[in-house]
C-alpha cells in the first residue's frame, strides 16, 4: 500500500513524485514506456525557466534521477485501468495490481496518426512519430515531416542538420509554430516547405520509398526515405472512464486544483483539460496534484 500511486513518468508525474517524496509520502510511479514523456522526443528544451538550453533526454533523465534518489519507486508496466474503493485505489499495470490511498494520473497523450494507406504497414520501416528517436537512421537521406505546429518545425530543424533535404508538408496555408521556431526554420536552407498539401499515401514495399500528396491543383510524388508525422496529440483516457469524467475531447475534467470528480484521484499534465500544454504547466500541475493528494491523505 502506497500513499500515492502516480501513473506516468513524464514531467508532470515526475514533478508530482518529487513533491510527494519531499513531503514524506510513499510513492510508486507506473510507466509503460521510458521516463520523460514527450520531453524525451524534444531535441532542445529552451523554454524552461533558468535554463538556456538542455536536450530533452537530459532534462527527462535528470528529473527521473532526482526522484529516484529521493526514494520514489518505479515499475515499468503499462496501466490498463483502476478501481476506486474509497480509501483505496487499485491500479492494474501489466500482470500486477497496485494499491494506493490516492492516485495521480499523469499519463499524458499520444501522437496522432495520419490515417493514410501505407502508414501502419510501414510503421518502423520509415514511418516514425519521433524525429529525435529515429532520425539518425536516415542520416544523409531525403526525408519528409508532416505537420505545421511546434513539434513539426522542431523535427524539421533537427533533421536539417543530418539530412540533405527535408520536406515540411502542411495542409494549411501557413505554419502555426511559435515565432522563435519559425525564425530558426528560415535559416535552414535545406528545408523545403510545402503548404496546402495533404498526404494521400505513403508508398514502399518493405521500406518507405515515397509519399503521394495532393496540392492545390494536382497530385505529386516525393521520393523520400522516411516520413515523420507530427500532426497533433490525442488523449488516452478511456480506460479511466468511468468513473472519471472526460470532456468532449477526451481529456480528464479538472480545474487548476487538479482534482477530478472522484475523491482522492487527481490529474496532472497533458491529460487534463487545460488551455496550455507545456513543460512548465505540466510541472505546475504535478506540484499541485501532489499537494492536494497530501491534503487528502491528511483528512483520511
Amino acid at each position: 500500500m502506497y500513499d500515492i500511486v502516480i501513473v506516468g513518468a513524464g514531467p508532470a508525474g515526475l514533478t508530482a513524485a518529487l513533491y510527494a517524496r519531499r513531503a514524506g509520502h510513499t510513492v510508486l510511479v507506473l510507466e509503460g514506456g521510458v521516463p520523460g514523456g514527450q520531453a524525451v522526443t524534444t531535441p532542445h528544451v529552451e523554454n524552461w525557466p533558468g535554463t538556456l538550453s538542455i536536450s530533452g533526454p537530459d532534462f527527462a533523465m535528470g528529473l527521473y534521477q532526482q526522484c529516484a534518489d529521493l526514494g520514489a519507486e518505479f515499475q515499468f508496466a503499462a496501466v490498463t485501468g483502476f478501481e476506486d474503493r474509497g480509501g483505496v485505489k487499485l491500479v492494474r499495470a501489466g500482470e500486477e495490481t497496485y494499491e494506493g490511498r490516492t492516485l495521480i494520473l499523469a499519463n499524458g497523450v499520444q501522437r496522432r496518426k495520419l490515417g493514410v494507406p501505407g502508414e501502419e504497414r510501414l510503421g518502423g520501416k520509415g514511418v516514425s512519430y519521433c524525429a529525435t528517436c529515429d532520425g539518425s537512421f536516415f542520416k544523409g537521406k531525403e526525408v519528409a515531416v508532416v505537420g505545421g505546429g511546434n513539434t513539426a518545425v522542431e523535427d524539421a530543424i533537427y533533421l536539417a542538420s543530418i539530412c540533405p533535404t527535408v520536406w515540411l508538408i502542411h495542409r494549411r496555408d501557413k505554419l502555426t509554430a511559435q515565432k522563435y521556431l519559425l525564425d530558426n526554420l528560415k535559416t535552414k536552407e535545406n528545408v523545403r516547405l510545402l503548404t496546402e498539401h495533404k498526404v494521400l499515401e505513403i508508398q514502399g514495399e518493405n521500406q518507405v520509398e515515397a509519399v503521394r500528396l495532393m496540392g492545390p491543383e494536382h497530385q505529386r510524388i516525393l521520393h523520400v526515405a522516411a516520413v515523420f508525422a507530427a500532426v497533433g496529440l490525442i488523449p488516452d483516457n478511456e480506460k479511466f472512464s468511468p468513473p472519471l469524467a472526460l470532456n468532449e475531447y477526451g481529456y480528464i475534467q479538472a480545474g487548476e486544483d487538479c482534482a477530478t470528480n472522484v475523491p482522492g484521484v487527481f490529474v496532472a499534465g497533458d491529460s487534463r483539460s487545460k488551455e496550455l500544454r507545456q513543460l512548465v504547466t505540466a510541472a505546475s500541475d504535478g506540484a499541485m496534484a501532489a499537494s492536494k493528494a497530501g491534503q487528502y491523505l491528511g483528512a483520511l
